[in-house]
């Protein structure tokens, strides 16, 4: 199945002199996840909302000194290597480029509008992330946004004597902290995570200070009061209707046995569920390996193994890496930017980094994760590894296609 039908020509652009005031005006909009960045007739990248939210950005910087450079497509590429490409970038938007050309992009959700009925085959106990990471109603803003962005997360659950009580999204607290405090409540939001916004909570009412005093208020007075949940038993299928229908991008899992949350599941999780392998015999997936002149795919894979296995006992679950190439160069060589994703049974580990030729960039990334794993940083909990048999369900229709 390729993306052509789901490939939309319509998105939002700015060129790279463009003040990121602007940019950030733009996804008041919040069905846009991300906008394209242009220098004349040239792509250059894109910036995502979360980019934004997660970083400290000054008003008057130009939108081209925060461009993301992220894997581009062709109409005709298969949907599975789109999720892989999602998966491994991190970013749910990627333009679709003609002749050097763009023509529209492709998001995460079209993909999943596409394979939702095939999704029917897993089950949400295959794909949801556990060990929860979640904060109680008095937690502060301040620490909820600490947690949200330590953990490279965008949606928290609110748990209280056992029980969800409700959704923070990274969104909503910097919008409140940002935008002066000024929050009119009084309803419930259906609209949380990784696009955020939706109605106003119910609660306080209005509240005006500096930053200092929000970011100690409680999330109670920001926090969704409605909590969309899922069984470990439904269907994949079933939990992406239900995020359309609702306007919502994650659901917290609980037990089959009783109502305790015992997990996250979100849209990147159901896309990470359409890279799985059928035997799941390639756990190190690299993009842009044509790019390493002097290793090949086993070398990476001795890197990632050597790097894992240094400092205490790990399973990679998956690792992703993904090599870009940049028109800057020197002495002939390219800059390339290098980027390592490690999902293991002792969590999720990330890095960036850029050289001049791609095996510099990824043996810089690589020193980055390690030290990472030395001090036991993770950016999220570990995660559940799908079993053969739900990975046989679900590329049923890729093997018959």
């Amino acid at each position: 199945m390729d993306i052509a039908e789901i490939v939309s020509p319509k998105y939002t652009e700015f060129d790279i002199g463009t003040p990121l005031s602007k940019v950030a005006g733009a996804f008041e909009n919040q069905e846009l996840d991300a906008v394209v960045v242009t220098d004349g007739d040239e792509y250059r990248g894109v910036v995502s909302r979360r980019q934004l939210a997660e970083s400290s950005n000054q008003p008057s910087a130009k939108v081209g000194s925060r461009v993301q450079h992220v894997p581009t497509v062709n109409r005709t590429e298969d949907v599975r290597e789109v999720a892989r490409l999602m998966i491994g970038s991190g970013a749910k938007t990627l333009p679709v480029l003609d002749d050097d050309r763009i023509v529209g992009v492709v998001t995460g959700d079209s993909v999943l509008t596409a394979v939702q009925s095939f999704l029917r085959a897993a089950s949400v106990a295959d794909a949801y992330t556990e060990k929860l990471i979640s904060a109680t109603p008095d937690t502060t803003i301040g620490k909820a946004l600490n947690t949200l962005r330590e953990g490279r997360i965008a949606h928290l659950p609110v748990i209280e004597d056992g029980e969800a009580v409700g959704m923070v999204s990274l969104y909503d607290v910097v919008d409140f902290t940002t935008r002066g405090g000024t929050k009119s409540q009084g309803g419930s939001s259906g609209d949380f995570g990784i696009r955020g916004g939706g109605e106003s909570p119910g609660g306080m009412g209005a509240r005006e200070g500096d930053s200092d005093r929000m970011l100690d208020l409680p999330i109670r007075n920001l926090m969704s009061d409605v909590v969309v949940t899922a069984r470990q038993s439904g269907t994949l299928g079933d939990v992406v209707e239900t995020m359309f229908d609702r306007g919502i991008s994650s659901v917290v899992v609980l037990d089959d046995e009783g109502d305790e949350p015992i997990g996250l599941l979100t849209k990147t999780d159901i896309l990470e569920a359409l890279t799985w392998e059928r035997d799941d015999r390639n756990a190190i997936q690299v993009f842009g390996l044509d790019l390493l002149d002097r290793m090949d795919y086993d070398a990476v894979s001795a890197l990632i193994e050597d790097m894992t296995s240094k400092y205490a006992e790990m399973s990679v679950i998956k690792a992703s890496i993904e090599l870009q190439e940049h028109k800057e160069q020197s002495r002939g060589v390219s800059l390339v930017l290098a980027r390592i994703r490690l999902v293991t049974d002792r969590g999720y580990f990330s890095a960036d980094a850029e050289g001049y030729g791609a095996s510099h960039a990824l043996r810089l990334a690589a020193n980055k994760v390690e030290r990472q794993i030395l001090k036991g940083k993770t950016y999220a909990q570990s995660e559940r590894r799908p079993d053969n048999e739900a990975q046989q369900r679900l590329y049923g229709w890729w093997l018959g296609g």
